[in-house]
């Protein structure tokens, strides 16, 4: 007979339900007749809050203990934890780098579910953890390990993840409890009880079939296990016959973008743009033996920058109807429900100049400097507009009707002057060298976020073409390739721009220049 307690580790971001999912266990126990014992463990975590839950259950039943009771613990010790559950998989890595894991006892049963933390979100680049290598982590240090996508089964059962956790703890077989014992618990948790068997009946099939397998990991990087990829639109024929055909899907989405942005005619000046690409990459690789990969870069990050984010944009998306029953699923409103939403803007001085036309929109940006020089803040307008108002989605959607006017606001013309730099240095580096031409589409990614990340992302870029790409001493092409590259890594790698400023140096080029910011004297209080 076992005498030892079967320690488990909840982890559950903030909202997903993990005390619920602790009072489950705990009920369930209780009802099957085993001594149980939860603890609450608060933490913190970069995203909405983490909190941990440990629990001990004692795997015979209180009658067949004579009247004793076993001493279980507070808290999990490390090395000796039977059993990590966790809905979000970055969460799952961090426990086991806590040593709470090992791989001769430990059961892992986790999300591939990620919320980015604030540090990936940061990062110029794409800083999202590799989810291959945090795969590794748990395969190496488990004794087996349950991995799948428990957000998805969620969705799909209209409910909360400590259902489908619930139900995946059930299915491993690690606790003495029965499925209909834990079925019984979720009967009386009340009106959200069918949901709640539900999601408990996804997660305990999921693992139940993966039980069934030899290779766990092998079942999730499967084919079947990834999510069907969003149905790709179909390219005009006109514009396929432009272009060679592995280039195709890629185009089809850009131009799909910029039509939805816009209209069809800004769409074709995106075509537009790419067949002077392909015309420079043919000649310097007229047989395509690199697989067209400047076009291939230009057609994702030009359709990306094109579709600059405004106002305009803004109210466009949270005022659509895919927005609203978004929403209504997230929060799982009933039809009985009274559901109000409300959104927050700010928009300032610039956001209305990038509007009007140029010579306006300078006045009102000067009027905004010297707001600021004067000491006081810049200029901006905080707003509060309930969606789910009709007045605040006429609001929101005769802002949205304005897109027909975007052409004539300073922020587009300035945007379109930018891009044909960018895209003519990317053309003339091309007929000249192929990589140099590349590496100057790759730089497209330097341009991203809104506001001031937006701005500083295009000098950047700027800088990098007009000192590297057009002008500077090089022994030969092959070197200024090399330098674009080292100044787009380290713009990526560090946002203060400290990084960049020294790879432009290093390669002969000036480091950018510092921009001026006023400065504001306080006057002493007097005490």
């Amino acid at each position: 007979m076992n005498q030892q307690p079967i320690s488990l580790l909840l982890c559950a971001l903030g909202g997903e339900g993990g005390g619920v999912l602790t009072e489950w266990l705990v009920e369930t126990a209780r009802h099957a007749g085993y001594p149980v014992q939860a603890t609450s463990i608060p933490g913190v975590a970069q995203r909405t809050g983490a909190t941990t839950y440990y629990l001990e259950v004692f795997p015979v039943p209180v009658a067949e203990l004579g009247g004793q009771r076993p001493v279980l613990g507070l808290y999990p010790m490390p090395g000796r934890l039977d059993a990590l559950v966790s809905s979000e998989l970055l969460e799952t890595v961090r426990q086991i780098s806590l040593g709470h894991a090992s791989s001769d006892r430990t059961l892992v049963l986790s999300s591939t579910a990620r919320a980015l933390t604030t540090m990936e979100k940061m990062q110029m680049g794409d800083g999202r953890r590799d989810a291959q290598g945090l795969l590794n982590l748990i395969t190496t240090h488990s004794r087996a390990h349950h991995v799948l996508d428990m957000a998805e089964l969620t969705r799909q059962a209209g409910t909360i993840v400590s259902a489908v956790m619930l139900g995946c703890i059930a299915a491993s077989g690690l606790l003495p409890m029965g499925r209909a014992e834990y079925e019984a618990i979720l009967k009386d948790s009340g009106g959200s009880a069918q949901a709640s068997l539900r999601g408990f009946a996804l997660g305990f099939d999921a693992v139940h079939a993966q039980r069934t397998q030899a290779q766990f990991i092998e079942q999730v990087l499967t084919p079947k296990a990834v999510a069907p990829a969003a149905k790709v639109p179909a390219l005009p024929a006109t514009v396929a016959a432009l272009f060679p055909g592995v280039l195709h899907e890629i185009i089809a989405l850009g131009h799909a973008r910029l039509v939805e942005y816009q209209n069809a005619a800004y769409a074709q000046r995106y075509v537009e743009r790419l067949q002077q690409v392909l015309a420079a990459e043919r000649t310097s690789d007229p047989q395509g033996t690199r697989g067209w990969a400047v076009t291939r870069e230009m057609a994702r990050w030009l359709a990306l920058w094109m579709a600059f984010d405004d106002i305009i944009r803004v109210a466009d998306l949270k005022s659509r109807a895919s927005r609203w029953s978004r929403v209504l699923g997230e929060v799982k409103a009933g039809e009985a429900d009274l559901l109000k939403l409300y959104d927050h803007f700010k928009p300032g001085a610039p956001e209305f100049a990038a509007l009007l036309p140029t010579g306006l929109a300078q006045r009102v940006l000067a009027w905004d400097r010297r707001r600021v020089l004067a000491g006081k803040n810049p200029w901006a307008l905080p707003l509060k507009i309930g969606t789910h108002s009709v007045f605040g989605m006429l609001a929101l959607r005769g802002l949205a009707t304005l897109r027909a006017l975007r052409p004539l606001g300073s922020r587009f013309v300035t945007e379109q002057t930018l891009i044909e730099l960018w895209l003519g240095a990317v053309v003339s580096s091309t007929q000249r060298h192929w990589a140099t031409g590349h590496e100057l589409a790759l730089c497209g990614r330097l341009i991203k976020g809104y506001g001031s990340t937006n701005e500083r992302g295009k000098d950047n870029l700027l800088h990098v073409v007009q000192h590297l790409a057009t002008t500077g001493h090089f022994e030969h092409d092959a070197a200024r390739a090399s330098a674009i590259a080292a100044a787009r890594q380290a713009a990526l790698a560090d946002d203060a721009g400290k990084a960049l400023d020294r790879a432009l140096q290093q390669h002969g080029a000036p480091a950018r220049p510092v921009k001026e910011q006023p400065i504001r004297w306080m006057r002493r209080r007097q005490a």
